[in-house]
């Protein structure tokens, strides 16, 4: 599908080829869009930080053999540490300027780029890297606000997994580790509050024990792909103790200092794992408006293609991202390989559909081909290509 490759020059780092960056594109739009629709603001923090910062978050002591380091320099003996996580620097956006209460929930999300150091043999293709995208939020909120906004992500976890095609979904609900921070009577509240969320939900559940996060518990999401393969993606986390260990505070309706809780979302995860889940899930065969090339416009003889032209220009006006094959080769061969590189739709156009202003339309995976009128097709296929959500909203509109 000429989506992306590895190399050993950058262990577990994905070098994104043109195609595969329109789908990794496709997704963070996608997101972006729910993100907003939901409350969301983006922001972006810096891949590279004091490990101070990581040290006071708690991250250093728990994660340091992860982490990438840098070394002292003559002119800045400080040490640096590239982001494993997003979470500290979205408290240091949190703690930027006076909050009140009034100003709860509020849900700041990145596309953060971050680094771990996954031993070179538990790399695995998109599924296991050192190098990856997370459609991270944190959403500062009251105690008192735990349990709904909990609901709240997990709903939206749960509606996005079904505009991928995942209605098979299992949640863990993750409880207090043995390492961790914070006394017991915080992770009591952060518990009650998660389970709480997960028994309004209606969902079924199976208990993780011991399995939350050093900071808090948390529910796991586990997707279940066409053939029965499980796939730990998505998770909530409820945290009320790295905002304190971090000073972040907002002012109650008696003009006290609190601390805010924090949950940590995460929906896909990983962008690149998800990537590698959804194309495993389609076999490849991603739906029309996931593809990045969704239509190939394919000639049987030369004399058709100033109509080919014609028609890719016309099929990019209605939105839809298309390629011209105008090679010298027989439309056999170049059906062959447009299949195997899974596109989705390939409109064959010859002397006859040149005269009549027509196109024969074959959908990978189906038995024959579809003639219909050039302006049916496209907008037909421009219908298919309106992603999930877009396609409620106009519904609604």
């Amino acid at each position: 599908m000429d989506l992306f490759h590895f190399q050993e020059e950058a262990p577990g780092s994905v070098f994104w080829h043109a195609k595969g960056w329109t789908l990794f594109q496709i997704l963070e739009g996608y997101i972006r869009r729910r993100q907003a629709e939901a409350g969301y603001v983006e922001v972006n923090s810096p891949q590279l930080m004091d490990s101070n910062l990581w040290v006071a978050s708690g991250h250093m002591e728990k994660y340091r053999d992860m982490m990438f380091l840098t070394e002292h320099r003559a002119e800045d003996q400080r040490i640096y540490a590239i982001k494993p996580m997003n979470c500290p620097g979205h408290v240091q956006i949190f703690k930027h300027g006076l909050k009140s209460y009034r100003d709860l929930p509020l849900k700041i999300a990145e596309f953060g780029k971050v680094h771990r150091f996954e031993p070179s043999g538990a790399l695995h293709g998109l599924m296991r890297v050192r190098a990856f995208t997370q459609d991270d939020a944190h959403v500062f909120i009251t105690e008192a606000q735990m349990a709904q906004e909990s609901l709240k992500i997990n709903d939206l976890i749960l509606s996005i997994y079904e505009d991928f095609g995942f209605s098979d979904v299992t949640i863990k609900f993750s409880d207090r580790p043995a390492q961790r921070i914070g006394d017991d009577a915080v992770w009591d509240k952060a518990e009650a509050a998660l389970m709480a969320a997960l028994q309004a939900s209606g969902r079924p559940w199976t208990l993780n024990r011991g399995e939350g996060a050093f900071y808090g518990p948390k529910l796991e999401y586990v997707l279940r792909d066409a053939i029965g393969r499980d796939w730990q993606c998505g998770t909530v986390q409820v945290d009320l103790n790295m905002p304190g260990r971090l000073g972040a505070f907002y002012i109650d309706e008696s003009s006290t200092k609190i601390t805010p809780v924090m949950l940590h979302r995460a929906i896909f995860g990983s962008l690149e794992r998800f990537t590698g889940i959804l194309l495993e899930h389609h076999a490849g065969h991603l739906p029309l408006w996931l593809s990045p090339l969704q239509a190939v416009i394919a000639t049987i003889t030369d004399d058709a293609d100033d109509y080919a032209r014609t028609v890719a220009a016309a099929a990019s006006r209605a939105g839809l991202r298309v390629e011209a094959d105008l090679r010298n080769e027989k439309i056999n061969l170049k059906v062959r390989e447009h299949s195997l590189a899974k596109v989705p739709a390939i409109v064959v156009v010859g002397r006859k559909e040149a005269a009549d202003h027509t196109v024969s339309i074959r959908r990978l995976g189906k038995e024959g081909q579809t003639v219909l009128p050039l302006d049916a097709a496209l907008a037909a296929l421009a219908a298919e290509a309106v992603p999930p959500d877009l396609r409620r909203t106009k519904a609604t509109a």
